[in-house]
C-alpha cells in the first residue's frame, strides 16, 4: 500500500479514541494504564516484513513523547487536525 492510501499516514497527529490499556508505559510499567485520549506522532504503519505483504493486528506505530510508542489498530485513533 502507498502512504497516501493509509487512513492514518506516517507524520499525522492522532489521539487515542477508545479505552486501550497498555502494560508498557515507562511511567506505569507492568501496571494498567489507559492511554484513552493521549495525543501523539503516527511513526510507521506495518504493512510488509523483508519485502512481503504482512496483514499485522496492530499495524500503526504512534509515539506519544520521548520515551513511550505504542502498536495500535487504525479503530482505535483518530486524525487531529
Amino acid at each position: 500500500m502507498q502512504a497516501h492510501d493509509e487512513a492514518f499516514p506516517v507524520g499525522s497527529r492522532v489521539r487515542v479514541a477508545k479505552s486501550v490499556v497498555v502494560y508498557h508505559h515507562p511511567e506505569h510499567r507492568n501496571q494498567p494504564f489507559d492511554i484513552q485520549g493521549t495525543e501523539g506522532e503516527v511513526i510507521d504503519v506495518i504493512r510488509e516484513l523483508n519485502g512481503r505483504p504482512i496483514s499485522a493486528n496492530f499495524p500503526v506505530v504512534v509515539k506519544f513523547g520521548a520515551k513511550f510508542r505504542s502498536h495500535l489498530q487504525e479503530g482505535e485513533l483518530e486524525l487531529l487536525s
